[in-house]
């Protein structure tokens, strides 16, 4: 990776009961030359002490506050730093930090703001449920934005720092996934995706589908109706 990318890019990770995950991580991260943040939301295991020896920033919430809300903090640590490029992945191992390069990669277009990886076009062994919500969820996505983003819920990305500076988020947790990609299309960027690998534990997931799946509903219809009161259309 050019030394000079490296040096102006940040990698967040949002982590909750990420003790058995983390500490790699970090490491397979550092390994590239990148900062990391990896802001611990209320774990009750080792996650901040794990993170913090593998050489990354730790910054704590208190109480499990949500990923939203999580992603929103390192973001916000982000842009008080010198970083140009925020990258964020999970803090559960399903993202391989070795294909960070190809995500910057792709930034390189001056409208690209925000590129996503693309885990459905090789989803190995992701659920099938999982992966059918995904699609559902990318089609309603795509429309909204009025261009093609088909794993609009993948947490595996890299994004502008002028895309941050010039949206404001809301939402707390796995939503704000979505209210990134569609605020970024409603002010005129473009959006990126690149396949990635898919890699699936047997870890514990934190997605409730049914209530995730009420927040999603509620952000598109907020957002859909704040348009149609401002007579504005999705770019």
């Amino acid at each position: 990776m050019n030394a000079g990318v490296a040096s102006q890019a940040c990698v967040v990770i949002p982590g909750y009961n990420a003790a058995q995950t983390i500490a790699p991580l970090v490491h397979q991260v550092r390994r590239l030359g990148l900062d990391v943040v990896v802001v611990n939301d209320g774990s009750t295991d080792q996650t901040a002490r794990l993170a913090m020896e593998a050489g990354a920033t730790v910054i704590s919430h208190v109480h499990n506050r949500g990923k939203g809300l999580a992603l929103r903090t390192g973001f916000d640590f982000a842009l008080q730093s010198a970083y140009a490029t925020i990258v964020t992945l999970d803090g559960d191992g399903q993202h391989d930090p070795s294909e960070i390069p190809t995500l910057l990669a792709a930034l390189d277009g001056a409208a690209i703001g925000v590129v996503v990886g693309h885990r459905l076009a090789s989803p190995g062994t992701m659920p099938r449920m999982r992966r059918l919500t995904n699609q559902v969820m990318s089609l309603v996505v795509s429309w909204l934005a009025r261009q093609s983003i088909p794993d609009s819920q993948c947490g595996f990305r890299a994004i502008r720092r002028a895309v941050l500076e010039g949206i404001g988020l809301s939402a707390c947790r796995f939503e704000l996934e979505t209210e990134l990609v569609l605020a970024a299309a409603r002010s005129g960027w473009s959006i990126a995706s690149v396949p990635v690998r898919s890699i699936y534990h047997a870890h514990r997931s934190y997605i409730h589908p049914l209530l995730d799946g009420i927040r999603f509903i509620g952000l598109i219809g907020r957002l859909t109706m704040a348009q149609m009161f401002k007579g504005r259309r999705w770019k």
